[in-house]
Formats: structure tokens, sequence, C-alpha cells
């Protein structure tokens, strides 16, 4: 099959990407492209890797890249605006001063953006160019990474084009009042997620999140474990009892995090001395490795259910990884032999005081967790699972 993988990206992280490489925005598609993917960001080029290593043709769009975008279509013939600077804080549908508050990572976004009347959707241009994409490269399957960006709507047009098989992908609550039908599949870690969308007649599977091996060969050699706790990811209200969490152990312990610092958060704090900035790629898979503990608490709408990115990136890097306990995660990993969990906030602390000092009890667990990621939640694992649900569309259609 021919596989177009559409992903989006945090207007942050472009922002990022683009002030530390200068030139990069007026540079050729494949040249921005091989820079976005070397930063080894978020799910960078792994699923397309993947379906070409498993004997497909596939291609990734960064759908809300407004210069890898632009030059794909100079480089097709298409007259296009040039994108301003402010354009990697979001699209035109946000106000930039929305996004620049709240566009760290997209899950914080598009709640805040839905109460307000909003929507971080396309504009015209980058509709268009996505459209033409769509008509170049002739996909038999397209896979959304990103509903809110591309939506329902916008997916029917691409329907219209060949009538390729539609793949959606959603990590997080989908939006409600979206006409579903369009999609052939929609997956998700979550089962909730998939129910939902079951109970209103669309097809739906669980497929987990995972890590890509190609990574531990792009890194740096291994760092010393100079970090004695670490936290990378997310503070925000959709996170209380990963707040609730940070800030016992802040309080007791040398934590150091890694992400926003959210303006909501009270003076009394103690997260505030914790706060290390914002990491990307392959600068956060270093942090991770750098840590003798590293900490992971689901958001709250996740419930009882485990299956975040963090559990596949820690253990992925061989980091000795303490997560919160979820009526699931035996089914990914075994509690306290692959990774180390825990079930309440005290109970955390106890088993932090544990563990700190037990170098060699944290590398049993760290080599059993990574042993156990590369043996099931890889990129080509995902790959494989997603395309024998696709055979099972095809046969449905």
């Amino acid at each position: 099959m021919r596989i177009l993988v559409l992903n989006a990206d945090y207007p942050r992280f472009l922002a990022w990407l683009y002030r530390r490489q200068p030139d990069l925005e007026n540079a050729g598609y494949a040249v921005q492209m091989a820079a976005r993917n070397r930063s080894l960001f978020g799910l960078a080029d792994f699923y397309s890797r993947n379906f070409t290593a498993l004997g497909h043709t596939a291609a990734e769009v960064h759908v809300n890249n407004p210069w890898i975008q632009a030059a794909w279509a100079r480089e097709h013939g298409m007259t296009v605006q040039a994108a301003a600077p402010s354009a990697a804080f979001g699209s035109n549908a946000v106000p930039g001063w929305l996004q620049r508050a709240v566009a760290p990572f997209k899950p914080m976004l598009r709640p805040l953006a839905r109460k307000v009347g909003l929507s971080p959707k396309l504009d015209a241009q980058a509709e268009a160019i996505l459209l033409a994409q769509i008509e170049d490269f002739k996909p038999d399957l397209v896979l959304n990474q990103d509903t809110f960006y591309v939506d329902s709507a916008l997916m029917r047009r691409i329907k219209r084009i060949g009538n390729p098989i539609l793949l959606g992908q959603i990590g997080i609550a989908p939006s409600r009042g979206e006409d579903w039908s369009v999609y052939d599949l929609l997956i998700s870690q979550l089962a909730a997620t998939v129910d939902y969308f079951r109970q209103r007649g669309v097809r739906a599977e669980v497929v987990h999140l995972a890590f890509e091996p190609a990574v531990l060969d792009a890194l740096p050699a291994q760092p010393a474990q100079d970090i004695e706790l670490s936290f990378v990811g997310t503070v925000s209200a959709d996170h209380q009892q990963r707040i609730a969490l940070l800030e016992a152990v802040a309080g007791r312990y040398d934590l150091k995090l890694w992400g926003n610092r959210p303006q909501t958060l009270p003076a009394s704090s103690p997260l505030h001395h914790c706060f290390q900035g914002e990491v990307w790629g392959a600068d956060m898979y270093q942090v991770l490795r750098r840590s003798r503990i590293t900490l992971n608490s689901h958001i709250d709408l996740a419930g009882r259910e485990a299956g975040n990115m963090r559990l596949f990136e820690a253990t992925g890097v061989g980091a000795f990884l303490l997560t919160d306990f979820k009526d699931n995660l035996d089914t990914l990993f075994a509690p306290d032999r692959e990774v180390a969990v825990w079930r309440s906030i005290d109970d955390c602390l106890k088993v932090i005081g544990r563990v700190i000092g037990d170098d060699t009890g944290r590398a049993t667990v760290a080599r059993a967790g990574h042993a156990r990621t590369m043996a099931q939640h890889t990129y080509r694992h995902r790959a494989a699972e997603i395309l024998g649900f696709v055979d099972g569309a095809r046969e449905k259609r």
C-alpha cells in the first residue's frame, strides 16, 4: 500500500526548532523534513519508516508546519504566501495570544480552545496544500494522527480523492459533535475511547503508543546519572493528581522538572524552584537517561488506564521508571519488576526512599523494562498491528 501519515506539532516545538536553525525556514522540503526528524521529537518519522520496513511506501506530512508545507508547495508549482515568524505559534483560527499562553502542549490547548468556541484547525492555504499532497501521493491509506487540526470535514474531502482507507489515532477525549463515520477505523491507547466510538457504530481498536529503537542510535553516549529525580512533561489544570504528587516529592527530594511553568501555579508551590525549562526530542531522552529515577503520572482523564508516551520513552532508553499504578498496567509491563509503581502519594515517597540508594536494584528493573519495550512495544510492532486491523477494515468496505 501507499500510506500517508498526517502529523501536527506543538507550536512551541516549532518555534524552538526554527529558532535554533535560523536558515531552516528557507530550505527545501527534504532538508526541513530531515531536520524535523533528526530532532526525534514526538513521533518524528517513526510510523512511516516502519511501514516502509514492512514493505509499503510511506511518507509523513506535518500539516501545521507553515515553512515545510510552503516549501513543498513551491517545489510543486503552487503559489503560497510566506509564513510569518509568528506562525509557529498557531493557525489563524486561534488568536496568537491564546496559543502562546496555552500551547506548550496540544492537549492543554484544545479543551480551552473549545470552551471559547475556537478550533485549532488549518487555514485555507494549509488545507489546499494538504489536499494537493493527497492528490500527488495517491495514498491507499491515510493515517491521521491529529484529528483536531485535520477534522472530519477535511477528512471527508480527502476521502473524495481516490477513496483511500481513513484511519484516525486519538489519544485524548474525542471532540463532541464530530461525524466519525468518515473513518474506516479509529485507534486509541485508551479502551474507554475505543468503547466511545464503538457505541456510535464506528469500528475502533486499542493500539498503544511505542518506542522507536533507532532513537538509541541517534543519541550521544550514555551520560552520567547526575539527576537524582526527574519529571518531564506537562503541568496544567488537567493534571491535578500529577501536581499533588510532584509537590509532595519536591518537598522531600531534589526534584528536577522539565516542562512548561503554568501561570496558574500558586506562588506558594514548591515546584517553582524545580523547573529547568522545556526539552524536546533528543534532549528529552538525555534527561531521562541522566536520571536515577524518573517519575510518571498520567493525565487525570486517563482514569484507571495506563498508556502514555512516557512509559515507552523512559523504558526504551533504559531509564528507571516510577509510574502510577493502573488497572491495565500489567498488560504492558510487570509492576515492580519492569517498572516501579506507586499507588498513592505516600507510597511514591516510600518507594523513592527505598530505591534511591539501591543502584543495583534500579539497574535490574531498568534493564527488564527496556527488554520488555524492545520485545513488545516498538513502532515496528505497532505498525504491524495497525496493518492487521486495516486488512480487516478493507474486507468490510
